[in-house]
């Protein structure tokens, strides 16, 4: 596993070793480590949920949508389910 040494403010200090402290993570690293997954992930998602606009966007004019209609189509199609 690599090492990686990262300076901190004291405040932000502090908050690390309260989380470690409060028995949610096992020390910083078990810390910095969990937040960098979450980072990822959020990055992730931020990159499909845009990846799906601009499909949405370049899928062409919007047409209109009866709510209604669906409705009852989708209950004539599963109506027998």
């Amino acid at each position: 596993m690599a090492v990686m040494s990262v300076s901190l403010s004291d405040s932000l200090k502090e908050w690390v070793e309260e989380q470690t402290v409060e028995g949610d993570y096992m020390d910083s690293s078990d810390y910095v480590c969990d937040l960098i997954r979450k980072d990822k992930a959020r990055q992730k998602a931020e990159r499909l949920l845009q990846a799906a606009i601009t499909e949405g966007v370049e899928s062409g004019e919007p047409q209109e949508f009866d709510v209604t209609a669906f409705k009852l189509k989708m209950r004539e199609r599963y109506a027998g389910n």
